[in-house]
């Protein structure tokens, strides 16, 4: 094991590159290098832990899924990676999840014929006449959340089905949100889309033509690691370490230094005390803002990047004495009269998860910031509130839950306010001039709300870049495209997002560098 922690951690170590952060992007980042021959130091502030949000945290027995983690790609590289790291552990899982409001339950994503069935025909009519009146007169000037949707649904459905939750996750109203967040998460979803896709499942039409079978995509089935997705980065970790990399738990980043001659000092402080580590290379999947004010020399857009703001998340789970409260994954709750924003099925996502077939496990998804009232709550107050709102939504007796637990996650989201934009670009752009040996990757890294897999995108481009000493691809570009990201089938994106410019000189250094087999011995650990 090269793991090291606590009082046991080493005074200093000289890497090739130093990473911060074990979370998808950290840990994609540091088994593709350690898997080249690099030697690789990853540093986590948690101590326990490794996954970030896409950890899987136990009590109990009880295995709890923070925030959900479908492992579904269109990228065929991400799922290739995947069946290398985790290759006997997938589990094919039915996809279900649905939206409560006003006691009944909607599809998600939305079927029309559904959604306007359960409305009922006067409400139905005026969603309907509300959708047609922004397709004749939309929004021209559009800057937020709000006026994006509107343009998209009508005022209408967009009150009903968007602006509750969104407001819950955002802690801010979706007139003050940037239409960035709309047009990353659902564009391409529209009104008339989903009357078609609803037709075309009804009958039977979304099938291949080739050999009869229901092309795959997220909107009905996904994989899943039978204990979790922290099995995947547990496997990762695992890996990282056979290759003689180090994966430093309990250390969070203290500084990281210039040192003068493009490469790095990074200082990680633990229970033990500082760890000095020196690289020639630096991968931060920290958020933006804490990395800002730990450079040195500071970056002159330092006050930018400490106005970037970032919403925080806690899992409250139930364990209940009962069968299963819903086939669902988990459940969007779309009513002002109670806090809590989603509701998993624990068991939904993986029969393991829960070890008792006689307990139902769920948790309730709450959004606030670090500090507030719903964060600084203690356990106890947590769990009866949680029971307290399952009631008012009817959804368990509170007299059959038999015991809960809270977990906490700091910066689940990177907020898109206003002003975020111009803040990322402004940092982005003078640490990509001063420092080209400093990668930024994954969803804190870069200030942008990426799923898992464009989280591991991000860190696969940047080994690449680093491999060939060049940057051949930009990093940036993934999520990019801002297409709706339920729809489409899985591995059908076949390349690498878009690459730049290559020289034969740059095609060739990355071609040799790749050839290191001899650098690899049987145990999988480098050769001296």
């Amino acid at each position: 094991m090269s793991t090291i922690s606590g009082a046991s951690a080493a005074r200093e170590l000289q890497v090739d590159v130093a990473i911060i952060g074990a979370g998808p992007a950290g840990l994609t980042a540091g088994y593709l290098l350690a898997k080249q021959g690099k030697s690789v130091a990853i540093i986590e502030k948690d101590a326990t832990y490794v996954g970030g949000i896409s950890r899987t945290v136990e009590h109990e027995g009880y295995r709890f899924d923070i925030g959900g983690h479908r492992f579904f790609s269109k990228s065929q590289q991400v799922v290739d990676l995947w069946n290398e790291i985790l290759p006997d552990d997938f589990i094919q899982r039915p996809r279900m999840s649905r939206i409560y409001y006003e006691g009944k339950f909607y599809s998600y994503p939305l079927r029309a014929f559904e959604a306007l069935g359960n409305l009922g025909i006067l409400r139905s009519t005026a969603c309907m006449a509300s959708y047609v009146w922004r397709k004749l007169f939309p929004i021209k000037d559009v800057r937020s959340f709000e006026d994006w949707t509107t343009n998209q649904f009508g005022h209408k459905l967009y009150s009903i089905f968007f602006k509750t939750y969104t407001e819950k996750v955002w802690g801010m109203p979706c007139d003050e949100m940037s239409a960035d967040w709309a047009a990353q998460r659902i564009k391409g979803l529209s009104l008339w889309g989903a009357v078609i896709d609803g037709v075309k499942r009804s009958l039977g039409l979304n099938k291949r033509p080739n050999d009869g079978q229901a092309v795959k995509t997220l909107l009905e089935t996904f994989r899943y690691p039978r204990l979790g997705p922290g099995m995947m980065w547990d496997a990762a970790r695992d890996k990282i370490e056979a290759w003689g990399g180090h994966v430093i738990m309990g250390h969070s980043l203290k500084q990281l230094a210039s040192d003068g001659n493009g490469g790095w000092r990074m200082t990680a402080c633990g229970t033990g005390g500082d760890l000095v580590i020196r690289a020639a290379h630096a991968i931060s999947s920290a958020p933006m803002r804490e990395l800002a004010a730990r450079l040195h020399p500071l970056p002159a857009t330092t006050l930018n990047a400490s106005q970037l703001k970032y919403r925080d998340f806690l899992t409250v789970a139930l364990m209940i004495r009962s069968d299963d409260l819903f086939p669902d994954n988990w459940i969007y709750i779309h009513d002002s009269k109670v806090q809590v924003g989603r509701v998993q099925n624990f068991r939904s996502w993986s029969p393991e998860m829960v070890p008792d077939e006689n307990v139902a496990c769920i948790g309730l998804e709450y959004f606030c910031f670090e500090g507030d009232g719903l964060w600084t709550s203690s356990d106890e107050d947590l769990v009866e509130l949680a029971k307290k709102e399952m009631a008012i939504l009817g959804l368990l007796d509170p007299g059959d839950v038999i015991g809960g637990t809270v977990v906490r996650q700091e910066k689940a989201y990177p907020v898109y306010d206003e002003t975020y934009a111009a803040n990322v670009a402004a940092m982005r752009t003078e640490l990509e001039e001063k420092f080209p040996t400093l990668h930024l990757v994954g969803r804190n890294g870069m200030h942008r709300y990426n799923n898992q897999d464009h989280a591991m995108m991000t860190a696969m481009l940047t080994v690449e870049n680093i491999l060939a000493g060049e940057r051949i691809y930009d990093t940036w570009c993934v999520n990019e495209d801002a297409e709706y990201h339920e729809a489409g089938n899985e591995g059908a994106e076949k390349a690498l997002p878009a690459r730049e410019k290559v020289t034969e000189d740059q095609a060739a250094a990355l071609s040799s560098v790749r050839e290191v087999p001899e650098r690899i011995v049987p145990n999988g650990r480098k050769a001296a």
